[in-house]
């Protein structure tokens, strides 16, 4: 075995995390689960999503039979949506099939899985020596080896995939995994890492060059452009929200949200298209509410109008597209809208 395989396995064995929830009773249902929503994300974070979604989907077959908007509305908050409906729709395909895929190529052929989390899957629930790249071994193999240039270009991803493969053992693959996983997470950590305690410091090129700092290379950051948009917030007299569900791809897709309006339209034209050219409606001269949401690629500033429609056309929760929220029941709603009808509610109590 090399040292550094041997110097990592030899601290996960001490150090490494070994009670996280989807490491318990594993299997390939939860630990796909768990690696899906770890995509981007912190394991504090993920926890109480996950929690959530195995009481209410504890198999597989629960979650393809589940409605997408139960799920969207249990992934509110966690972000990047398009997780939970890949989630949704490889669930969908997979009971179908009967098994669950168990070679790379076919589980990367899942919506959503990417070959790190692809190797995850065989090495944490299938029992097959596989590689894994997330952001955290990327991180410790970029400094040990000091790989020049930024994470995302093909030839730097090239050789982090060729180190990874090549420290990878043939045995205790999936502890070896883990470990690195977790060196990156709690020890070489992107802001002030805690080199003293890092098994790897007598072999880090960078750590002997002072040079820690300077690995991995950031992409030069761009400053985000500012988008705007206004939407309207419908109610009735009484109390319910007029929502529409946005398209499938997109900012939010397949969530409940609120109309758009854009200035350069008549907003009769848009009232006209939900309700009726005949519909009568009355709306607050200035934006109630205003608020920035910021996406990875953009800000979006949000200025949102209070609409009240004087005559409901659509029955409570009847339409699929297109309801009237009364707040009864569980939807997919984006974490800025949830709050804002929270926020509205409020102030009518």
């Amino acid at each position: 075995m090399q040292e550094f395989t041997y110097q990592v396995l030899t601290w996960f064995a001490q150090h490494g995390r070994k009670n996280l929830p989807w490491q318990q009773n594993r299997n390939t249902y939860r630990v796909w689960l768990s690696e899906i929503m770890l995509q981007q994300t912190q394991v504090a974070t993920v926890i109480p999503y996950y929690q959530r979604f195995l009481q209410q989907f504890p198999t597989i077959e629960d979650l393809a039979d589940a409605p997408l908007d139960k799920v969207l509305h249990l992934w509110s908050g966690l972000g990047y949506y398009a997780r939970a409906r890949h989630l949704h729709k490889a669930a969908q395909q997979i009971v179908q099939s009967g098994v669950f895929p168990e070679t790379l190529d076919a589980i990367m052929a899942l919506p959503g899985v990417g070959r790190s989390t692809a190797g995850a899957i065989l090495s944490f629930a299938l029992q097959q020596r596989a590689v894994i790249l997330d952001a955290n071994v990327k991180r410790v193999l970029t400094r040990c080896f000091t790989v020049a240039g930024w994470p995302g270009l093909r030839a730097v991803e090239k050789r982090l995939w060729d180190l990874a493969d090549t420290y990878t053992p043939v045995e205790q693959f999936a502890e070896y995994n883990q470990a690195m996983m977790d060196l990156g997470a709690t020890v070489c950590t992107g802001t002030r890492p805690n080199c003293s305690q890092c098994p790897l410091q007598q072999c880090c090129q960078a750590f002997k060059e002072d040079s820690i700092a300077m690995y991995p290379e950031k992409k030069r950051k761009k400053s985000l452009p500012i988008k705007s948009v206004n939407l309207l917030l419908i109610y009735n007299t009484q109390q319910h929200i007029f929502l529409y569900k946005r398209p499938e791809y997109g900012i939010w897709g397949g969530l409940w949200s609120l109309p758009e309006w854009q200035e350069s339209d008549s907003i009769d034209r848009v009232m006209a298209s939900y309700f009726g050219a005949d519909s009568k409606w009355s709306k607050e001269a200035v934006s109630a509410y205003q608020f920035r949401h910021t996406f990875s690629h953009f800000h979006w500033d949000i200025s949102v109008y209070k609409v009240l429609l004087h005559r409901s056309v659509l029955q409570v929760m009847e339409a699929e597209q297109q309801i009237w929220y009364n707040f009864t029941k569980k939807i997919g709603l984006a974490k800025p809208i949830e709050q804002l009808l929270n926020t509205f509610i409020n102030s009518k109590e």
